[in-house]
């Protein structure tokens, strides 16, 4: 089984598969993402002013290539293949102020923010997944432990899915 956690970041993916990866119980292995895409250089260039690098999204799926029984973390998890992908969402308001408390800047973390408004990754879950395969996951004011037991229980086939029940539209 593969398994995706993705969504804006900030909205906890790391910390919550932290803790699936240390619980010997899980039988999945985890990969972040992120970490193998600066390691490898799987990137095509480095955005200067937005301080970010523009993954090359083929070399990273040659990467994976046909891993199985694995937990694929990051923001773009959900460009790869997968039986389910879990999306992790938080409040706009308070996914703000964690990038802030982790030193993005003022226009990144607004970026952000509007973007989880908007359902960006949500959307793009759906759109290359299918509703079907996609479960949604609010992690406002939640601990990473009550997250990473919620995703354990996607890969376990106790929740059904659920892309569309968090809506943060307000916020704009």
């Amino acid at each position: 089984m593969r398994v995706v956690v993705t969504g804006t970041p900030g909205t906890g993916k790391t910390t919550a598969t932290d803790l699936l990866a240390g619980d010997d119980e899980f039988a999945l292995d985890v990969v972040h993402l992120n970490e193998v895409i600066e390691r490898e250089e799987l990137y095509d260039e480095v955005d200067e002013e937005r301080d970010s690098v523009v993954v090359d999204l083929d070399a990273l799926a040659d990467w994976v290539g046909d891993r199985d029984d694995v937990v694929l973390d990051s923001h773009l998890a959900h460009y790869l293949d997968a039986e389910c992908v879990v999306v992790l969402r938080c409040a706009p308001e308070d996914l703000k102020e964690r990038l802030l408390d982790r030193g993005e800047t003022e226009s990144k973390a607004h970026e952000n923010a509007e973007s989880e408004a908007l359902d960006v990754v949500l959307s793009q879950a759906v759109d290359r997944h299918g509703v079907e395969n996609v479960y949604e996951i609010d992690t406002t004011e939640r601990d990473p432990e009550d997250v990473a037991t919620d995703i354990a229980a996607v890969v376990r086939g106790e929740r059904e899915p659920s892309a569309g029940d968090v809506d943060f539209i307000d916020y704009l």
